[in-house]
């Protein structure tokens, strides 16, 4: 991950809909081609996360699953906003 993010959302251990909600809101309010990183995200938020943004309004840079302390796994998502 060789980009530097723009915005940080870590949202381990946070309620889905509200961290969906604030995603959004975020990504509304950033300019082309500054990055978010998102750290925690369920699956099913992930999916939602793509059904609400446009298809061409972000890019994917990274995506990957990583594991805490051998017990607790949590989704990074790296995207960036189009022109």
């Amino acid at each position: 991950m060789s980009s530097q993010a723009d915005y940080i959302l870590d949202f381990r251990g946070s309620i889905s809909s509200i961290s969906l909600l604030k995603i959004t809101r975020i990504f509304n309010e950033m300019k082309a081609l500054e990055i978010m990183e998102i750290l925690g995200l369920d699956p099913d938020t992930l999916q939602d996360l793509f059904k609400v943004l446009a298809d061409s309004s972000y890019e994917v840079i990274h995506s990957d699953t990583n594991t805490v302390e051998e017990k607790e796994a949590y989704h990074r998502l790296r995207i960036r906003k189009c022109l």
